[in-house]
């Protein structure tokens, strides 16, 4: 019984000491000891211009701006609302102001923060994605600290997680999710690549944080680490899959067309909208070429699903055909006949591997809600596209997209209208007038 109870005890005591060293680990703050801790953002005026253009270029390359920025409001004052399945978070203020800002904040509270997720109200949500940042090297976070010091600082005071339901809104609770889920490790590089490979992996992986909405998540809101970027949903939309897969992913585009993207908002097939229009316009448009390059380059590197390829519908089916007379009389003027799109204006169907997607949330919302491309400084004008929420209902919305994502060479699953009419629902898109 002695040895019983000697055996029970031990395992008792080597459980605590694991799971102490499990905390220590993922919770562990000591990188953040090469930042000062004695000056206050709001106090901090920095004058080294190099410094400061480097922390901007940080900032563009992690798309600060367009989650902390309500359009039509202070920069980075905030207010953002991400929408999850746990309730809604607002961005937080990441001004300098001291009272509603970070302006309290130490360049190691900053590095606490921004690395780590632990923040001045206590750990933070990883809707603000620390997750990735924490690659982010030491002069990285030094220089992006010398940016920040020169934004303007603004009043606005926000309850970020007041809109979380409970528990979930208990800040605490985020140092368990972080021992299961946050890799707390600097940014590791592959000696055997290039470093336009390397450079492309720690944009991808670090500030660029693409996997923090092209990966799926699983119930808990952890990206799900097998399924790295192939296709994430975003509540009423759905960012694509963008691994080197050449079916689902983008392993068919060339470097210079995925480069193209990033930089202007479109290529010669898609064209961004949504959260990724925010990202081109906020982000990747700013970034140099090399830097794009090494992204594209990394990007087609990484392995996809090995997804069969489905056979595509047959168009001698009633509904397909009825569905492409509807494509021609409302559809062909802009996205073309044989669904060529036009170039740097409207997307192409041929071709274009995101309209395949298990997850045809987009075309839905676009045909329910109509849709606004991006303008960047190289394309300054962003195309729209109507809504047919009042031509057309469910079934024929259903229809219509299953023939786009089953001709010209594509071959997808058709789409269901019973997830048309609960995407209406979603987004309060009226019924067609027909049911009016």
């Amino acid at each position: 019984m002695a040895n019983w109870k000697q055996a029970l005890g031990a395992i008792v005591v080597l459980g605590i000491a694991g799971c102490g060293y499990w905390a220590y680990d993922r919770l562990n703050t000591s990188r953040s000891s090469v930042a000062d801790d004695t000056t206050a953002l709001v106090d901090v005026k920095s004058t080294d211009a190099a410094a400061i253009k480097r922390g901007e270029y940080v900032m563009r390359t992690g798309d600060c701006m367009a989650c902390h920025t309500v359009p039509s409001e202070d920069p980075f004052a905030g207010g953002y609302e991400f929408k999850t399945p746990f309730g809604t978070l607002l961005s937080s203020n990441i001004t300098p102001d001291r009272d509603t800002g970070i302006g309290k904040m130490t360049e190691r509270d900053f590095f606490n923060a921004v690395r780590h997720g632990q923040g001045s109200k206590g750990f933070l949500y990883p809707a603000m994605t620390y997750t990735a940042y924490a690659k982010l090297t030491d002069q990285d976070m030094h220089d992006l600290w010398a940016y920040m010091s020169t934004i303007t600082p603004a009043k606005n005071a926000l309850d970020e997680n007041a809109g979380m339901r409970f528990p979930y809104n208990i800040r605490l609770a985020m140092a368990g999710w972080n021992m299961l889920f946050f890799d707390n490790e600097v940014f590791a590089g592959d000696s055997g690549q290039s470093e336009a490979w390397n450079r492309g992996k720690y944009i991808v992986e670090g500030a660029g944080h693409c996997a923090a909405c092209h990966s799926p998540r699983n119930d808990l809101g952890a990206e799900i680490a097998s399924r790295f970027m192939q296709g994430g949903n975003l509540g009423d939309w759905y960012a694509p899959d963008i691994t080197g897969n050449p079916h689902s992913g983008i392993g068919h585009l060339s470097n210079e067309s995925i480069v193209e993207y990033l930089k202007t908002g479109s290529n010669d097939v898609a064209i961004a909208s949504g959260p990724m229009a925010e990202a081109v316009e906020n982000s990747t448009q700013y970034l140099t070429d090399p830097d794009l390059e090494a992204i594209a380059t990394y990007l087609k590197s990484t392995n996809g699903a090995k997804a069969e390829v489905p056979a595509p519908i047959a168009a001698s089916q009633p509904e397909v055909k009825a569905a492409a007379l509807r494509y021609e009389v409302n559809c062909s003027a802009c996205h073309g006949l044989q669904g060529e799109g036009i170039k740097s204006m409207i997307p192409a169907f041929a071709g274009n591997n995101a309209i395949m997607a298990d997850d045809a949330t987009n075309l839905i919302r676009a045909m329910l809600v109509g849709a606004r491309a991006v303008a960047t400084h190289d394309k300054p004008t962003g195309a729209g596209m109507p809504s047919f929420e009042w031509k057309m209902d469910d079934r024929q919305i259903a229809e219509t997209l299953t023939y786009i994502r089953n001709t010209w060479g594509n071959a997808a699953a058709p789409v269901r209208p019973e997830d048309v009419a609960k995407m209406r629902q979603t987004l309060a898109a009226r019924p067609n007038l027909a049911t009016n």
